[in-house]
């Protein structure tokens, strides 16, 4: 090996270590397409309750207007919630993983700074969707999931891999077509945490895992 290569070499690998310390790439695959899953499959449970086949309220108690309760005693909400729950659950088991494969903490500056960024958009969004479904404005909440989703995506990728700032500007694209369309927000929904979430995650599994 001559001094060229030699040096090459050596610059790649500084690279990686630079890699490493600033960027959170543990991010699996398998995280993306099983959180796809899990909202596929909470769509299909939801579809009857969102186009009246099911009464959505639990007990079909009558709320006043400014009772918080009425959101939290709809089967959406705990769907939801539950949708959420499965999906975190697993990207955090795949990501866990792929960390422990890699040899590297998955809880470190890097992944805080990342959790930190992602959550700033998630929570005020969850807040504001949170107030209009207070006021009945249920038409504009699955447009501001994806838009509010794809912020927090695009806020933390300079913080991991590239890929998933391309996946947040999807999302915020389908969430704004999704405005117009405000009748079909379960589909659109579906389309961008179910479909997007596992092509996103194929494509990361080829690119980065596959042996």
């Amino acid at each position: 090996m001559n001094n060229q290569q030699q040096s090459l070499e050596d610059l790649h690998h500084i690279k990686k270590m630079m890699e490493r310390s600033s960027r959170f790439i543990s991010l699996s695959g398998l995280s993306g397409i099983c959180a796809g899953l899990c909202a596929l499959i909470g769509a299909w449970v939801a579809h009857p309750y969102v186009f009246g086949q099911k009464d959505f309220v639990i007990n079909g108690k009558k709320y006043f207007e400014d009772d918080y309760t009425f959101i939290l005693n709809t089967y959406l909400f705990w769907i939801a919630i539950a949708t959420f729950v499965s999906a975190f659950v697993s990207a955090f088991f795949f990501t866990w993983l792929k960390s422990k494969k890699d040899g590297m903490p998955i809880w470190g500056n890097t992944a805080k700074r990342l959790m930190i960024n992602v959550s700033i958009p998630l929570i005020v969004g969850s807040l504001f969707l949170f107030r209009m479904m207070h006021f009945g404005t249920f038409g504009l909440i699955a447009p501001g999931c994806l838009i509010f989703y794809g912020l927090g995506l695009i806020n933390a990728s300079k913080y991991t891999l590239i890929e998933i700032r391309y996946l947040g500007y999807i999302q915020i694209i389908i969430g704004i077509i999704n405005l117009w369309l405000v009748g079909y927000g379960l589909y659109f929904w579906a389309i961008g945490f179910g479909v997007m979430h596992i092509f996103y995650g194929v494509y990361m599994w080829i690119k980065y895992e596959r042996k």
